[in-house]
């Protein structure tokens, strides 16, 4: 490791030379600023005194970034103030040592400089390794699942035809969505996302298809639904399981004549939009519980993308874990990533980035050890009785059933939506099993 050591003062600058050199290092000195920009394109670290003949220290960091942007800097100074350090850091220094220091606290610091420009060349290769060698736009994925999805989506991408994304909440397939957007000849044109879920029943036709005013109670002016915002761009129905049944009989004359009314108007309107809907439930029973409608069901499904979850893909995990970790500027020990990858991941890549933010943000150091990864992990259902029964005592799978759907009506408070997310259900799927049980 090479230490360009700057420092007007003579005796200083061999002292400082001496105890580097002794420390291991390779040691380069200079008596003025200009004198050790000749040499700052070579080294790993630099150590400078602010007050210098000629330029000063602060100006000369100036330069060297142009130079050398990967040294980082560590400033001395006689005039220790707070004012003056936080001028040196703002120029990029990585430390401040106000004299006079020891030397022991002098190879404190150097040693974490460079284990600072370590950490930070070693993301930088990460980077480059990872490059597009498993990456697909936004998306890395190194399994064969994964690598057969990046596939599809550049046979497809070209074409106008719909996708049904199929996988667990945070697998990514909003993520996928958007890269069959930017990989398509729409990629210039809008791209709106519609979250289901989030809307409620009563509102969406009007979010979806838009109103005049006057169409209801507080409908001052005429507002464009979402299929006119993306009209020749891409619609990204999520969560379409969560469409009440009034509003799926009007998708499917969007998809099948690419046409609609605002709410309130008998005046037909058309549309040029490409629709990818995601879901994270079976349609298929929705279709057997008669809350979604078959003919829709087919119009989406012409292309389906089935994502697997990230525990059916453990080979991901250190790719993603690695490009996570480069995202909130960490790094991982072999015993980190191990750790990750013998984890199960419910809440798949969206609970992974959270995981690693948490843990990094958390950490002493920022290279996370084993015991640094901090997992909530989610508890498993208690067995009844001591695990010999699978249900109360007394109580029929039905009854069981009511006290499970009474117990997440009642934490939602009432919300139905809400209740059913805590199920794992869609809205109209509970609403069916409501009905059927005559529950309020």
């Amino acid at each position: 490791m090479k230490i360009l050591v700057i420092e007007d003062e003579e005796k200083q600058r061999r002292v400082l030379g001496l105890h580097l050199s002794s420390c291991g290092f390779e040691v380069k000195a200079a008596g003025t600023a200009e004198e050790a920009l000749k040499h700052a394109g070579d080294v790993d670290l630099v150590l400078t005194d602010l007050k210098l003949p000629g330029m000063d220290g602060l100006e000369m960091m100036e330069q060297l970034r142009a130079q050398n942007s990967r040294a980082p800097v560590i400033v001395m100074s006689a005039f220790g103030t707070v004012e003056v350090a936080v001028k040196a850091m703002k120029q990029g220094a990585v430390d401040f040592l106000p004299k006079p220091f020891s030397l022991d606290h002098l190879t404190v610091v150097v040693d974490k400089a460079l284990e600072v420009r370590k950490l930070r060349d070693e993301n930088r290769d990460l980077r480059e390794a990872l490059g597009e060698r498993y990456k697909f736009e936004n998306i890395i994925g190194h399994s064969g699942a994964m690598q057969e999805i990046f596939g599809t989506v550049e046979r497809i991408a070209g074409t106008r035809a719909t996708v049904l994304l199929c996988g667990e909440s945070g697998v990514g397939k909003d993520r996928i969505a958007r890269a069959i957007h930017e990989h398509s000849p729409r990629k210039d044109r809008p791209f709106v996302k519609i979250n289901c879920t989030a809307i409620p029943e009563n509102l969406m036709e009007s979010e979806l298809f838009g109103y005049e005013k006057g169409a209801f109670t507080g409908a001052t002016v005429s507002k464009p639904g979402k299929f006119e915002q993306a009209n020749t761009g891409t619609v990204f129905l999520d969560e379409i399981g969560d469409v009440p049944a009034s509003v799926q009989v009007k998708l499917l004359r969007v998809l099948q004549d690419r046409e609609f009314e605002r709410l309130g108007s008998n005046k037909t309107m058309h549309t040029d939009v490409r629709v990818i809907a995601a879901t994270n439930v079976d349609l298929r029973a929705a279709l057997e519980q008669g809350t979604f409608r078959e003919d829709l069901y087919y119009r989406l499904n012409v292309v389906p993308i089935n994502i697997p979850p990230l525990r059916e893909r453990k080979e991901d995990i250190p790719f993603l874990a690695e490009h996570f970790a480069l995202k909130f500027d960490g790094a991982l020990s072999e015993g980190a990533i191990e750790r990750l990858t013998s984890y199960h991941w419910p809440g798949n890549v969206r609970e992974l980035e959270n995981v690693l933010e948490r843990s990094i943000l958390l950490a002493p150091t920022p290279r996370l050890e084993a015991e640094d990864v901090r997992i909530e992990a989610n508890r498993s259902p208690r067995a009844v009785d001591g695990g010999n029964n699978f249900l109360p005592e007394g109580m029929t799978l039905d009854q069981y059933e009511q006290s499970i759907l009474r117990e997440a009506l009642k934490r939602a408070n009432g919300n139905k939506s809400q209740a059913a997310r805590l199920l794992g259900l869609t809205r109209n799927a509970l609403r069916y099993r409501l009905t059927q049980m005559g529950i309020e």
